[in-house]
């Protein structure tokens, strides 16, 4: 029985573990064996990959097909392990050299044709990939920006899967030409509401500017329609920028909720506003196996704004 292997993360909160996606293929009638704890999406992949596999032109084993996530006790969750399969079972079939794959990992979700799709959580696994030792990590090339804010490793975005291909067994690929994008820093700046827009509240823009100084909660209370919002949402305006420690923590949770980080890391603390009729999920986070942030999470650092805080549910 010929064996092959490939590598990726898995993502528990912020804090990434490598997996090792084993493959071995034998003969029989044509089956996939998933094993190692999967979840309903990563079951899945077998039958994703395969036509995805097949959609690039590519061969696929046609007897048996076992694939193996180790560490086995360790649940796995989401499907940016598609990737990492892929290149696995083409490497046990031939296609590619399987001694090239222990060095680079591998991030991806896949689409019936082989095209490479954009997956949540890019940085945090890069950065959990550099700290094991990790040269070089396969992203999807929607998501090559947010990857190249990772130092330690070598992102290389790819479109589809004979681009992998390509790349592996050392055969000449199209050139990568990063989008044309307007600079996502500037655009995060003017986003943020300015201070110097509220007109008047001078006792309620000093209790802002103190709170802000020493990192104090506040109690907005009034009738409604009087400026609490608007002085709440310009909060994150007087606040001092992130440093760099901050910003890849802050980043890296705005990452797993999904957020586009081309434009580069977050640098102005953020702000979130849930409604008051939001899920404890939806305020707190959770996931059944994926963890994904809430509100509190995702305003880390900056300001969490609870309208309306009599009405809101989970406020013991």
């Amino acid at each position: 029985m010929k064996t092959a292997a490939a590598w990726s993360i898995a993502l528990i909160g912020i804090e990434g573990e490598p997996v090792e996606v084993e493959v071995a293929k034998g003969g029989g009638l044509p089956r996939i064996a998933l094993v190692g704890l999967p979840d309903a999406a990563l079951t899945q992949a077998k039958d994703r990959v395969r036509a995805s596999v097949i959609g690039a032109g590519l061969e696929w084993h046609t007897g048996l097909l076992t694939i193996n996530l180790t560490p086995a006790n360790l649940p796995k969750a989401g499907t940016h392990y598609d990737l990492a399969i892929a290149a696995a079972v083409l490497a046990v079939t031939g296609q590619v050299p399987a001694e090239a794959m222990r060095r680079h990992i591998f991030f991806g979700e896949l689409g019936l044709d082989g095209r490479v799709r954009r997956v949540p959580g890019i940085l945090p696994a890069l950065l959990a990939a550099s700290r094991a030792g990790f040269e070089s990590a396969f992203v999807p090339a929607a998501q090559a920006a947010e990857a190249d804010l990772v130092d330690g490793i070598r992102s290389q975005p790819i479109r589809d899967l004979k681009e992998l291909q390509a790349i592996l067994t050392g055969e000449p690929t199209r050139e990568w030409v990063p989008p044309l994008n307007e600079d996502e820093g500037d655009r995060e700046r003017s986003a943020t509401l300015d201070f110097r827009d509220v007109q008047g509240h001078v006792d309620g823009k000093w209790a802002m500017e103190v709170a802000a100084a020493g990192r104090h909660h506040v109690y907005l209370h009034g009738a409604p329609g009087v400026g609490k919002t608007m002085l709440a949402s310009r909060l994150p305006g007087i606040l001092p920028p992130l440093d760099g420690e901050e910003a890849i923590e802050v980043s890296a949770l705005h990452s797993l909720a999904g957020k586009d980080l081309s434009g580069g890391l977050l640098t102005l603390p953020p702000y979130a506003d849930p409604h008051h009729s939001s899920t404890a999920a939806a305020i707190v986070g959770g996931g059944v196996r994926f963890v994904r942030p809430g509100a509190i999470s995702l305003a880390h650092r900056g300001v969490l704004f609870l309208d309306e805080l009599g009405e809101t549910k989970h406020t013991s």
